[in-house]
């Protein structure tokens, strides 16, 4: 059984490998909290999971090590196993998503390991590295259903407790549930009082709907940019730990996502991956209570591709009200353009793009459509434009 002399064990062995996190505050995130972000996505590997991967390949016997290790892993847990057992002097062998991003397939083959593509989902992955498993008689690591790896994890909440005791809330990024197991146990443990919340995709909320519903349950899709936390089912052990400690799980949408990727950008200079996100956009759209206390976001990990962090960035300017699109229906007359740039000048907001369009089939004869791109700087100053605008006698479509 899990206890918090095991935790405060991996704290020790761990101390050999990980960077130390320090909890960074946030002013700006949400300003009616005292909000606090524990960076593991400044970690080794970017990411959380060299803790418990590492720490449960320390446990092995000179047999199992001998055999060699295997994984599967949407690609954070794939960076920890492979950093642990070159460490360790161990052959590791990874099944990782085909849809994991090329940055982490890389990252994962650049810390020693050998990889296995498999077509879908982490689940794909996970039968494949069983199968791999009973047919070469290798060591499987669990990215999470396993209490060496749920006690490596809970060392965050450890370090949580020592920095800030008096903690109200903790927001955990979930997925297969052992990040939230971990410090969910050790935070209990020493402050019963804190609570303790999970946060999923809306699209793969797993261990949300079983948590939620008395029983596990598998989805029949995974639908979200946050892949290190597209899982369709949760494990029988993390299940039961979220049941017995953590006092609920919510879920964000993939747009709320991507606005706290920029919000960690813009106010902390810090960049976060989907999963590793979720809490703090959690926090942000107050997912769950958290006006006037002091709150822990885990940034679970930083590995997000770049060919992909441009339209994360997109989403979030959107989502916040940083970017707009605005459809006038005009006169196709000369000025039209000058008059309008100069309202949307004097608002303060500036034009990325222009579309003018006669030959839509809906319009006057002698009308257009102009479809401006606009940076703004939020709701408020996108709904005054338009106020403006209307108030000159112009047409907004859209």
């Amino acid at each position: 059984m899990l206890n918090i002399e095991k935790i405060e064990k991996a704290a020790e062995v761990l101390q050999e490998v990980i960077r130390p996190t320090f909890l960074i505050r946030s002013h700006k995130i949400n300003p009616e909290s005292k909000l606090y972000i524990k960076p593991e996505n400044l970690q080794v590997t970017g990411s959380f999971k060299v803790r418990g991967a590492y720490y449960k390949i320390s446990q092995l016997s000179d047999e199992e090590k001998s055999r060699g290790v295997i994984a599967c892993s949407a690609g954070n847990h794939a960076q920890g196993v492979a950093l642990g057992a070159s460490k360790n002097g161990i052959k590791s062998l990874i099944c990782l998503p085909d849809s994991a991003p090329i940055s982490k397939v890389e990252a994962t083959k650049g810390y020693g390991a050998d990889v296995c593509l498999v077509p879908g989902a982490y689940d794909d992955a996970y039968q494949r590295a069983l199968e791999l498993k009973e047919k070469h008689g290798y060591t499987f690591v669990h990215p999470f259903n396993d209490e060496d790896v749920i006690a490596g994890q809970g060392t965050i909440g450890l370090e949580i407790m020592k920095e800030l005791p008096d903690a109200d809330v903790v927001l955990v990024p979930v997925g297969g549930g052992g990040l939230i197991s971990g410090v969910a146990f050790a935070v209990k443990s020493i402050n019963p009082n804190c609570k303790v919340y999970g946060v999923q995709a809306e699209g793969a909320p797993s261990m949300a709907k079983s948590v939620h519903d008395g029983k596990i349950e598998t989805l029949d899709r995974v639908v979200t940019f946050a892949d290190g936390i597209a899982v369709k089912t949760p494990g029988t052990l993390t299940y039961e730990m979220c049941k017995n400690y953590v006092d609920d799980i919510v879920t964000v949408t993939d747009d709320e996502v991507a606005a706290a990727v920029l919000a960690l950008i813009d106010y902390q200079r810090l960049v976060a991956e989907g999963a590793g996100a979720v809490s703090v956009a959690a926090a942000m759209f107050n997912k769950v209570d958290v006006k006037g206390k002091k709150v822990v976001c885990i940034v679970s990990g930083g590995n997000i591709d770049v060919t992909i962090l441009s339209r994360v960035i997109n989403r979030g300017l959107i989502k916040t009200g940083r970017s707009t699109d605005i459809t006038l229906e005009l006169a196709d007359k000369p000025g039209q353009l000058t008059d309008v740039s100069k309202i949307i000048s004097e608002k303060g907001a500036n034009v990325v793009s222009i579309y003018h369009d006669r030959t839509e089939l809906d319009t006057e004869i002698n009308g257009c459509y102009l479809r401006l791109r606009l940076e703004t700087r939020n709701y408020e100053h996108v709904e005054e434009i338009k106020y403006a605008l209307a108030k000159a006698g112009y047409k907004i479509v859209e």
